[in-house]
C-alpha cells in the first residue's frame, strides 16, 4: 500500500509501485471519513424509512429540514477512529478473524446438551491454561450471545477494495506483479472442495442428506435459464 496521498491507488501510481512503511495498513484519517460517510448514509436511510426512533431531546430534528441540517453538522465534524498495532502481530489477528469470517460462533460439535430450556456447550478457558470447560445457559441467554455474532443487514463479513476488489482483482493483481517484476501467480494446488474441507472440516462433495454418497454435477444453470422445476431433470445417462 502507499501513503495517504496515494491511498486510493492502493499500492501503485501510474506505472510505478509506491512503497510504504512496514507497519502501515491503511490511513486512519481516510478510515474515519469512510466510516462517517457510511454511518450517516445509513442513519439518513433509517430516518426516511421511519425505522429511526428520535429521542425527545431531538424533537426539533423530526422535520426533514431540521434532520438534514443535523446530519450536515455531523458530517462537518472529524470522527475519531482508533487503530493500533496488534499485540501478537498480523498472524494473530488473521487467525482470530478467520474464526468469525469462515465459521459460525459456536460449532455443532461444541453443543453437548439441549434440554429443559437450557443449552450446554464447551468453551476454552484461556485464563486458566486453555482448559476445556462446559457452560450451561438458559436458551434465551444462549441465543442472545449467539446473535451478537450475526452481522446487521447490509454489512459484509469481508469487503475487498483497491486492487483486491472483485471486479478488478484479476487485472490489478497482474498489474502489481508486472510492476514488482514478480513471477506469475502459481496455479492452485488444491481444488475449491479441498480448500473448504481443510478450512471447515466438512466435505462439500458428500451428500448432506444421506451423508454417504458423493455429490455429482449433472447440469449447470445460468442467468435467464428455466429453473429446475420448470423443465425435466436430465438423467445421468443422458449427460456427456
Amino acid at each position: 500500500m502507499s501513503s495517504f496521498r496515494d491511498s486510493q491507488n492502493w499500492g501503485w501510481a501510474s506505472d510505478r509501485w509506491v512503497s510504504a512503511r512496514p507497519t502501515f495498513l491503511f490511513p486512519v484519517r481516510a478510515l474515519s471519513r469512510a466510516f462517517r460517510r457510511r454511518f450517516l448514509t445509513r442513519l439518513g436511510a433509517a430516518w426516511r424509512e421511519q425505522r429511526l426512533i428520535v429521542p425527545a431531546s431531538l424533537t426539533a430534528s423530526r422535520s426533514p429540514t431540521a434532520f438534514c441540517a443535523w446530519l450536515a453538522a455531523l458530517a462537518r465534524k472529524e470522527w475519531v477512529v482508533y487503530a493500533k498495532p496488534p499485540f501478537g502481530g498480523p498472524a494473530t489477528v488473521l487467525d482470530y478473524l478467520a474464526r468469525y469470517t469462515h465459521r459460525v460462533a459456536v460449532s455443532n460439535h461444541r453443543l453437548t446438551a439441549v434440554a429443559d430450556g437450557h443449552v450446554s456447550f464447551t468453551y476454552r478457558d484461556r485464563q486458566h491454561g486453555h482448559v476445556t470447560r462446559t457452560l450451561t445457559l438458559p436458551a434465551e441467554s444462549f441465543i442472545d450471545r449467539f446473535l451478537l455474532h450475526v452481522l446487521p443487514a447490509h454489512f459484509l463479513r469481508i469487503r475487498h477494495v483497491g486492487f483486491l476488489a472483485n471486479r478488478t482483482k484479476k487485472a490489478r493483481l497482474a498489474q502489481c506483479r508486472r510492476l514488482l517484476h514478480a513471477a506469475p501467480a502459481p496455479a492452485p494446488t488444491r481444488t475449491t472442495a479441498q480448500r473448504i474441507h481443510a478450512l471447515t472440516g466438512l466435505d462439500p462433495l458428500i451428500c448432506p442428506h444421506c451423508h454417504t454418497g458423493t455429490m455429482v454435477t449433472i447440469d449447470r444453470w445460468s442467468a435467464g435459464r428455466p429453473r429446475l422445476g420448470d423443465r425435466p431433470v436430465p438423467r445421468l445417462e443422458d449427460s456427456s
